[in-house]
């Protein structure tokens, strides 16, 4: 290896319902490195929660099947002693870890945590704003305690719908009415989301967001535009021109977003001057409020009626393909897809750096 590479691990896969869209992000910036200047180390976990350690890479993956590393044989053990060989001294010590896990146990701060008791630089959001940023209703809070607008929402967990079913569907009825969205609170990519019309769509979409996490959201429905803003950067986050999304179905969800091509992006976003600075002030503003670093994708609703501007939600590890928003509001900003890997990675070991020169002995 040449000294002056870094040596990237990529993590994709995992046992989250985003596994296969983990797949394209990873086969998408595994393709677009600059192999000249990194040497990346892919690591696969698969649906079940088992890892696989490849080989040490100097050029893309040839297919989308070749991430899932079935011709190493070495398994999970393999693939933590390289995560952990920096505590060590191992010889198969990594520069920095690049998660591109989508969903729980990826974007939650799970692995975040991993990597912290690793010693491993990473790129990304930490443990705080990857679990703040993941759980709608500890972020809807973040919001609220900030000051920034949002859509009204209520939520419960799986054991308060068991006991007090009917007072939740009339606390429902009374704060928000129909229509509204039923949401998990914990999972990304427009999984398990409804719509329900009245009492009967209320109670189906709640069992039915509730095989995917044991709290749900609901929230008011919104006759709005959908409006996105890239954000890039630690302590002084930088963010995108906006980009709107209109979308093929009545929502934008996991369909629209990946399996019918339908949706539209339109970028920029047909926004006067001055919406659109308030808007990316927002989302800097939100990022903020969940304590954000590396980058983020914060997205709004601008309501038709008075155009007043509401916070969605930050998505803290956002889909990364090139035909995915995050990166292309970048492009239309004056950033490439390489250029934004590069500085993901130098924002990644800026924090660790930092945070190195922090004293953790009591007293000293």
């Amino acid at each position: 290896m040449s000294m002056d590479k870094l040596k990237v691990g990529v993590v994709y896969g995992g046992k989250s319902g985003e596994h296969e869209v983990s797949l394209q992000t990873a086969f998408a910036v595994t393709n677009a490195f600059d192999y000249e200047k990194y040497e990346l180390v892919p690591f696969y976990i698969s649906k079940q929660g088992t890892w696989k350690k490849g080989a040490v890479m100097n050029a893309p993956f040839a297919r989308i099947e070749d991430l899932k590393l079935e011709n190493f044989a070495g398994g999970t053990q393999d693939a933590l002693n390289a995560l952990f060989a920096r505590l060590y001294g191992g010889a198969e010590a990594l520069d920095i870890m690049f998660p591109l896990l989508h969903g729980t146990f990826g974007e939650d701060g799970t692995i975040q945590g991993m990597f912290e008791m690793a010693d491993m630089p990473y790129v990304g959001a930490g443990v705080l704003a990857s679990a703040g940023g993941m759980d709608k209703v500890v972020m809807k809070k973040l919001f609220a305690q900030a000051g920034i607008d949002q859509c009204a929402f209520t939520y419960f967990n799986a054991t308060q719908w068991k006991q007090t079913e009917h007072e939740m569907i009339v606390q429902v009825e009374d704060q928000l009415g129909y229509p509204c969205f039923i949401k998990p609170a914990n999972l990304g990519s427009s999984v398990g989301i409804s719509k329900a019309r009245n009492r009967d769509e209320l109670k189906t979409a709640i069992e039915f967001a509730l095989r995917y996490d044991t709290k749900v959201v609901i929230e008011e429905f919104v006759e709005a535009r959908e409006v996105e803003v890239s954000v890039l950067g630690n302590d002084e986050p930088m963010a995108s021109v906006p980009g709107e999304i209109v979308s093929s179905g009545e929502y934008y969800d996991y369909a629209a977003k990946y399996i019918d091509g339908q949706s539209q992006m339109l970028i920029p976003a047909p926004l006067d001057p001055e919406a659109a600075d308030r808007i990316r002030e927002a989302a800097l503003q939100a990022f903020r409020a969940i304590e954000g670093n590396g980058i983020s994708r914060a997205d709004f609703f601008i309501r038709k009626s008075d155009d007043a501007l509401l916070i969605n939600e930050v998505n803290t590890m956002p889909g990364f393909t090139p035909y995915s928003m995050y990166p292309l509001l970048w492009r239309e900003t004056g950033v490439s897809y390489a250029e934004l890997l590069d500085r993901m990675i130098e924002l990644g070991l800026e924090r660790y750096n930092r945070k190195q020169a922090l004293n953790y002995e009591n007293g000293v």
